[in-house]
């Protein structure tokens, strides 16, 4: 009984630290995107050129992504998870020092090297501290930090006078992670999981053949290529609206304080969505919750696309914040329940890398189509095909882990 205790005090533990750190990585990935008309107005930049200060941020988390998750199985999850976090805080803060587009390009792709090799290690840290059957809840759990931080960095931009206070953001997110290095130091605990396998003789050969052994072998092939899937076309969507939302509300003529409250209701919707949505998961099933949560992303950019008033943009904030972000939260659960422990940082780093792959391309298609002249209303209504053919992938993921890695608990 004291054992099973001190486990779940653990597990706690660990999901709470992780919590905090996927807070600041929310606060980080958002304040370009807050920042971006008063960096704008300072370094004379056009919207193409945010476009590109938005992508190439996201180009870093790429390489970060798949090279965290694979250091992640071979070094263990808690050491890359510190020297990540020791990545992105200190080239958060070198943002603050940026004196053209040229130098602001470097420090957000090295800041997102860092965030990308810290999300795969959140991800199996918090499912490997869970019980089986609440796994999808620990996973929802810590990425309900990401909007919350998120929201922080909307915060602080409204309340940061004149067009020097986009530093402010940055000062927060640089500052914050090297403060939380040594609470993971000294409270955090290596995966039980991890720990066992590496001394395991022979799971750790069986670990060794690497990236083929956790992506293509043993029936997960098809699985992998339909969680890439899902994972690309949700986070086009999602990351469009992270970088865009806040422009396209001026656009439509509402004021600044309006757009930094529609992107704070956004964030809200996506803390709340990111842990019930997936903790929905263990309590009604992965079918039921993958299908009403794409079901709610249409319906939300609908919602979006109809809006004119700040209500009303608010509310469809509210509520396209509500299903991406919870529904991005449903994806990671569903990864780390996909790959066994010995290759799984390396299955969901990839699984990452090639999401972000859509935090790439929807802030640069989208700044590339905005600057040509295209209206937000088109670009909104033609994400809705985009999650639907996203929402079959997913759908084909949960029905395969069902019936291949998990009968007895998946749905």
């Amino acid at each position: 009984m004291q054992r099973s205790t001190n486990t779940r005090t653990h597990g706690a533990v660990t999901v709470g630290l992780c919590l905090i750190v996927a807070l600041l990585e929310g606060l980080d990935l958002q304040s370009t995107g807050v920042a971006a008309p008063r960096m704008a107005r300072e370094f004379h930049l056009a919207v193409a050129q945010m476009g590109w200060a938005f992508s190439i941020g996201a180009l870093g988390l790429l390489p970060g992504a798949a090279i965290g998750g694979r250091l992640a199985d071979k070094l263990g999850r808690k050491s890359v998870l510190m020297l990540s976090v020791a990545l992105f805080g200190i080239f958060s803060i070198a943002t603050t020092q940026v004196w053209d587009l040229h130098s602001l390009l470097a420090a957000r792709f090295l800041t997102g090297l860092g965030l990308g090799a810290a999300m795969p290690n959140l991800i199996a840290l918090c499912a490997e501290a869970a019980p089986l059957d609440q796994r999808n809840t620990a996973v929802g759990a810590m990425y309900c930090g990401m909007p919350f931080g998120a929201a922080l960095a909307a915060v602080i931009g409204i309340v940061s006078p004149g067009d020097a206070g986009w530093r402010h953001i940055f000062y927060v997110g640089g500052v914050g992670p090297l403060l939380v290095l040594p609470l993971l130091a000294m409270f955090m605990r290596e995966s039980a999981h991890f720990v066992k396998a590496r001394s395991n003789p022979g799971r750790l050969r069986e670990a060794s053949p690497g990236v083929a052994q956790a992506l293509w072998k043993e029936g997960r092939a098809g699985t992998t290529v339909a969680l890439w899937i899902s994972y690309l076309g949700t986070l086009i969507v999602l990351y469009f609206l992270i970088n865009w939302l806040p422009s396209l509300v001026l656009s439509r003529g509402l004021t600044r304080v309006q757009s930094g409250v529609v992107q704070m209701m956004f964030n809200i919707g996506g803390g709340i969505g990111a842990i019930v949505i997936a903790s929905m998961m263990d309590r009604i099933g992965r079918r039921r919750t993958v299908a009403g949560m794409y079901l709610g992303i249409a319906v939300a950019l609908a919602a979006l696309v109809g809006a004119s008033g700040g209500t009303s943009m608010a509310w469809g904030g509210l509520l396209a914040g509500l299903f991406l972000v919870g529904g991005q939260s449903v994806l990671y659960a569903l990864a780390s329940s996909i790959y066994p422990t010995e290759v799984r940082g390396t299955g969901v780093g990839a699984a990452v890398a090639v999401g972000r792959m859509g935090s790439i391309l929807g802030p640069l298609i989208a700044g590339q189509l905005l600057a040509i002249g295209q209206s937000a209303t088109v670009l909104l209504s033609a994400s809705i095909p985009l999650i639907a053919i996203a929402a079959v992938a997913a759908w084909l993921v949960v029905g395969k882990s069902a019936s291949i890695y998990a009968p007895a608990t998946a749905q």
